[in-house]
């Protein structure tokens, strides 16, 4: 038996609804579990009716921004919304003059037979950059939260399936235009650096464990001048897998036919 897993940022749940894209999505894929990012919608204000599944949604206080959830076949033993007081405490996550992140629905860990389950939408560093020194210090808590979960520090010792948009390129292969966007946001060294300690952590990026050469493999794309039809990009959006859990998650895949966000989902099997 395998599990179908999908991350998805839909850049609003209820645009990507009334598209019909979402419906189409479900149809079309089946997924045993679906997590969402940039949902910019509390449950009550979306309607939709998915019986088959259990919903957590952990929205921001500001209406129409930012927000998680997970749709999945099979209930969460439990659900965490948020980082713990204690790494919000340890890695000053007390917000700037955009808000505190700890408002704003970025991060759910949902905790499954064999493994928790996290998915994140990582705060982005803005195109002046004015928000990176946060986004620095974030990346840095993520990874010490996925390591006390991993750890057994909130219950059983489990490995981890983390998700998301991450908001950075990591490497050239990553892009379409890499020389030009260096530097700047979603490609600076500090972002890049942020995800190279997931990977010195030996959480495995498994899209790029499985296509090591594979370029324009990409899942975001700006509105601007038909970049996604001209398929001009980035990589932004992942699963990374603890390395003991990392052999059995199989055919990760970016399904750049779905439409209704500037992102496509992105998926991978459990066995």
């Amino acid at each position: 038996m395998k599990l179908k897993l999908f991350s998805w940022n839909v850049n609003g749940i209820r645009a990507v609804i009334n598209k019909g894209e979402f419906a189409r999505f479900i149809s079309t894929y089946d997924p045993d579990i679906v997590c969402l990012q940039e949902t910019k919608a509390s449950r009550s204000q979306v309607e939709i009716d998915l019986p088959e599944y259990t919903e957590h949604f952990y929205s921001a206080a500001k209406k129409g921004y930012s927000g998680t959830a997970i749709f999945s076949k099979t209930p969460a033993r439990c659900y965490r919304d948020g980082f713990p007081n204690g790494i919000v405490q340890r890695f000053q996550l007390t917000g700037d003059r955009y808000g505190d992140p700890n408002d704003e629905g970025r991060i759910i860990a949902a905790e499954f037979d064999d493994f928790w389950l996290v998915t994140c939408y990582t705060p982005n560093s803005k195109g002046d950059l004015s928000r990176l020194n946060l986004r620095q210090r974030w990346d840095a808590a993520c990874l010490a939260y996925l390591q006390e979960l991993e750890t057994g520090q909130y219950g059983t010792t489990k490995p981890i399936l983390y998700c998301g948009d991450m908001n950075v390129a990591y490497a050239d292969i990553d892009l379409a235009n890499s020389k030009s966007n260096a530097g700047k946001h979603g490609f600076t060294n500090e972002e890049r650096a942020g995800f190279q300690a997931y990977l010195d952590a030996r959480f495995i990026d498994v899209f790029r464990a499985a296509h090591p050469h594979e370029a324009n493999a990409y899942t975001w794309w700006t509105h601007w001048a038909n970049a996604r039809a001209r398929n001009v990009g980035w990589r932004i959006d992942y699963w990374l897998a603890s390395a003991a859990i990392a052999p059995r998650v199989q055919n990760p895949t970016i399904h750049a036919e779905q439409m209704g966000s500037d992102h496509c989902p992105v998926s991978v099997e459990f066995a």
